[in-house]
């Protein structure tokens, strides 16, 4: 014989699973922002790392200084603190932001600071999002400049650790570096410059520039 709920059975049981389903919200919430964490901290030090070569080393995040929000289901925003130690040793202190998705798994947005290099250039903040901007597309280009220009280059080396951004006009951004071109065999190397010109809303190489 099948037993029969009465109504306050009924509710009881209603509370009950109301009660579980509100327990494990926080925690569910507890786990997406620490993923959150993890891969926007993770999207931030890669970034630092590319743009900054040698000169961004023992990248290390302020726990203290994280914020983390949920801006829709999807979506949750990290912003924090952080610093890394370049290669003579002097450190420098960077804010940082970042969005995650849980849905996909992907960070964007990522944008940066340096707040020490603000400070002492008396600049205005210039937080452009990097997360679209690629160094290996712009050396890679600059490249292949160079050997159009000179068809017998024996070798081309650029110097990751004199990378720099700029802002450039209609929101664009630039990226600026050095390097050095044995134009010929039996040539000495020489420095040069280059300037490779981003679209900040894609990240789009829309102009390369080299002083050889």
């Amino acid at each position: 014989m099948t037993p029969t709920l009465r109504p306050t059975s009924v509710a009881l049981l209603a509370a009950c699973l109301a009660c579980a389903a509100a327990l494990a919200q926080p925690e569910a919430l507890k786990a997406d922002g620490a993923r959150a964490i993890d891969r926007c901290e993770a999207s931030v030090a890669e970034t630092l790392q590319k743009m900054r070569g040698k000169q961004a080393q023992d990248v290390q995040f302020v726990k203290a200084k994280r914020v983390v929000a949920t801006t829709d289901d999807d979506e949750t925003s990290v912003k924090g603190q952080g610093q890394y130690r370049g290669s003579t040793g002097g450190s420098t202190t960077f804010n940082y932001s970042c969005a995650f998705n849980s849905k996909t798994g992907l960070t964007s947005g990522v944008m940066l600071r340096e707040a020490s290099l603000d400070a002492a250039r008396g600049e205005p903040a210039w937080q452009p999002d990097l997360s679209r901007i690629s160094p290996e597309a712009c050396e890679s280009a600059t490249a292949a400049m160079i050997k159009e220009k000179h068809p017998r280059v024996v070798r081309i080396s650029l110097d990751s650790e004199s990378r720099r951004l700029q802002p450039a006009p209609n929101d664009h951004i630039v990226l600026v570096g050095q390097g050095a071109v044995q134009r010929a065999l039996g040539m000495n190397a020489e420095p040069f410059t280059y300037r490779c010109e981003f679209e900040s809303v894609n990240g789009k190489l829309v102009a390369v520039q080299t002083s050889v």
